[in-house]
């Protein structure tokens, strides 16, 4: 059976509240007032046990952990209080019945206390038949009732303990549950973690890295092919190449954490769009037409537009072959919209599914924004992105 943990050595709290005011007012009040009718000798010596075991109680209740008075010799005691005051009466059984619970709060495990207060009834009942001496009458109401309680105090214990030893077993089985389901929830979080951190690292390394690489490949191409008819324009390609090299390099800083983690300059967001569209234009030889208000925003919405707008024009380089972009920034009461055409040959919005397209969304869903992509085939192409205000400084 489950025993009581080492630090623990006995119930408290209202348990000991209230086994205390029974064990007072059902005990020794009642046997202390039967007392007050005895011989003077037998009243003095049954007041004094009586005040001598409520001394103890109150000790041992205390400072259970005493080097002096341990519970065990407390429950010694008690039966030899019990059994003299039994002998000076007559009878005790009233007090071991109101008295059997402390048999049981005091020690650990049931041996003990059947033990203990079995020493208790012996006690109680030779007192009693000292004082008669040996008869035929030996069983006395007193010495059956005596019996009766002990007997029913057991049968209840182990009850009472194998109650308590199944309430345990199912508590710490609750308890391993918990843990274990606590362990399983904060290894989902970090693997969640884990999991969102890398898309987040693919998603910048997709509108950074990667297209900036697939800039400094078409433009080398482009230069390799006019290094011999347009020299002039064989160096704007190479400059190009270094700026886009440049750019990359500085994106990689902030993707290790060696950087500033915008990797965005400094400016408004419609100087940032306008020297993104610049570079854009002079690198393909495309007409990109802009209107582009100063709109105040803070530095993660200003990322996401700008996000956006590179992820657009790589689209419009790799798959559009239009003759003509625009690109239009404007702010309203609902928030801030970005807009982006092209003259190109258009696609099926259903069956596009790249990472891109997917990339723009879930970035502006993390800004409570929304992506719409307006196509057909033959006919250009439209990106809204809008931004809600109340993602806004």
């Amino acid at each position: 059976m489950t025993e009581r943990p080492p630090n623990d050595p006995y119930p408290s709290g209202m348990l000991h509240l209230w086994n205390t005011i029974s064990w007072v007012l059902l005990g020794l009040l009642p046997t202390a007032v039967a007392v007050l009718d005895a011989q003077e000798a037998k009243k003095y010596w049954s007041l004094g046990l009586l005040v001598l075991i409520a001394l103890c109680y109150a000790i041992v209740l205390a400072l259970p952990r005493n080097p002096v008075l341990r519970p065990n010799m407390f429950l010694i005691l008690l039966s030899l209080v019990m059994g003299g005051i039994s002998y000076l009466l007559g009878g005790a059984a009233a007090f071991y019945v109101v008295s059997l619970p402390h048999f049981w709060i005091f020690v650990r495990g049931p041996r003990p206390s059947i033990v203990l207060s079995g020493l208790g009834a012996a006690t109680t009942v030779f007192g009693g038949t000292l004082r008669q001496g040996w008869s035929p009458q030996f069983l006395t109401g007193n010495n059956v009732f005596t019996v009766v309680a002990y007997a029913a105090g057991v049968a209840l214990g182990l009850w009472l303990h194998r109650f308590i030893a199944q309430h345990n077993a199912r508590t710490e089985q609750l308890a391993a549950e918990l843990d274990n389901a606590q362990r399983e929830l904060a290894e989902a979080h970090q693997r969640q973690g884990a999991a969102a951190e890398r898309e987040r690292i693919a998603r910048e390394i997709h509108d950074t890295l990667a297209q900036g690489f697939a800039s400094i490949i078409v433009l080398a191409e482009a230069a390799r092919s006019a290094i011999a008819a347009d020299a002039e324009k064989c160096d704007q390609q190479l400059l190009s190449i270094a700026q886009t090299a440049r750019e990359n390099f500085a994106e990689a800083r902030v993707l290790v954490g060696s950087a500033p983690q915008s990797g965005v300059a400094a400016g408004s967001v419609a100087t940032t769009l306008r020297r993104t569209v610049d570079r854009f234009a002079q690198d393909t030889g495309l007409t990109v037409t802009t209107e582009l208000a100063d709109v105040d925003c803070d530095q993660t919405t200003r990322i996401a537009l700008l996000r956006c707008t590179q992820e657009s024009l790589a689209n419009v380089r790799k798959h559009a072959a239009a003759t003509t972009v625009g690109v239009v920034l404007t702010r309203h009461p609902h928030g801030v919209e970005l807009e982006i055409t092209d003259d190109g040959r258009g696609f099926v919005v259903d069956e596009a599914n790249g990472f891109g397209l997917v990339g723009m969304r879930k970035r502006l869903a993390e800004l409570d924004g929304d992506l719409a992509v307006t196509s057909s085939v033959g006919d250009g192409t439209r990106v809204l992105a809008m931004i809600p205000t109340n993602s806004q400084d």
